[in-house]
């Protein structure tokens, strides 16, 4: 039976004639220790809970002992009690049906053009030059100025909400699934090629594969802007969703329901790039990549 011995960098070799000083190569087993890297003894999804814990801790001792007005700025035995409420209710339940229909709607919309756009631009030179440029353009327009034309456009049902939400989510995943695809090292190319690999087998077998981490960057990036535009829709025209709730509570002056569907708007958030992160270890298992100290 073999034996298997642990890696020093001091027993590696050293070429003739080089001088390597003792105390680097000591310094260098510091940085890189041989064997297997110890792993920590706190999980790392618990780790990942600790600064959310933290900040609600500081925000219970700040309304416990008086550091926060609770007219301003209600504690965290508020929002449970606000929260049981409308639960009861029934009322957050059905608008936080109706703001998952919208964000989803969305951002399916959002995806499918983005990275049909990107794909399209990336893979061929006129694509780009018809496409790029505009797109460009059109990313920089504020959502505000484009709320009062949704609706003169589209109306104020539904529709109106969804588009600024896909029109949000679409240009995160076209600026990062193009600069995937064209970041694709040029030698998998001519070494496909070499490997008389057909055009179809070059896009779907070497180049998409390829621009696949950049394609979940943008997907992280446009899930979060999924949100915040479909805060900015609801809290301008809407009859439903969290985003009717928060303008409707500041009528009323209740500071306790606006921080609440913020809470809500930050959980479905975090909830959507934990998402995002699982689908990176599935599919970039491949992917040899540094996780931190």
């Amino acid at each position: 039976m073999a034996t298997v011995t642990s890696f020093s960098i001091a027993d590696s070799p050293v070429p003739s004639g080089a001088y390597v000083p003792h105390d680097a190569l000591r310094d260098l087993e510091r940085i890189v220790p041989a064997g297997r890297p110890k792993k920590s003894r706190l999980p790392r999804g618990l780790g990942r809970c600790l600064g959310p814990a933290a900040l609600i801790c500081l925000w219970w001792l700040g309304t416990r002992y008086g550091l926060f007005s609770e007219d301003l700025l209600p504690g965290p035995a508020t929002l449970s009690a606000t929260f049981l409420d409308m639960i009861a209710s029934g009322e957050l339940a059905d608008a936080l049906l109706l703001s998952l229909q919208r964000v989803l709607t969305g951002f399916g919309i959002g995806f499918v053009v983005g990275v049909g756009l990107a794909v399209i631009s990336g893979l061929l030179r006129v694509g780009e030059d018809l496409i790029d440029a505009p797109m460009h353009m059109a990313r920089t327009l504020p959502w505000a100025g484009l709320v009062p034309l949704l609706i003169i456009w589209l109306g104020i049902d539904e529709t109106p909400k969804v588009a600024l939400v896909a029109f949000a989510v679409t240009f995160p995943l076209y600026i990062n699934t193009f600069a995937g695809i064209r970041n694709v090292d040029k030698t998998l190319v001519e070494a496909a090629r070499t490997l008389s690999f057909g055009r179809a087998a070059l896009i779907f077998e070497v180049i998409l594969p390829g621009a696949l981490p950049n394609l979940l960057v943008g997907l992280r990036y446009s899930l979060g802007s999924a949100w915040l535009a479909l805060v900015f829709a609801e809290t301008v025209n809407a009859q439903g969703g969290l985003g009717y709730l928060i303008t409707h509570a500041r009528e009323v002056y209740r500071v306790d329901i606006i921080i609440l569907c913020l809470v809500i708007y930050a959980l479905l958030g975090l909830g959507a790039d934990l998402v995002v992160r699982l689908l990176e270890r599935v599919l970039l298992r491949w992917r040899q990549s540094f996780d931190g100290a």
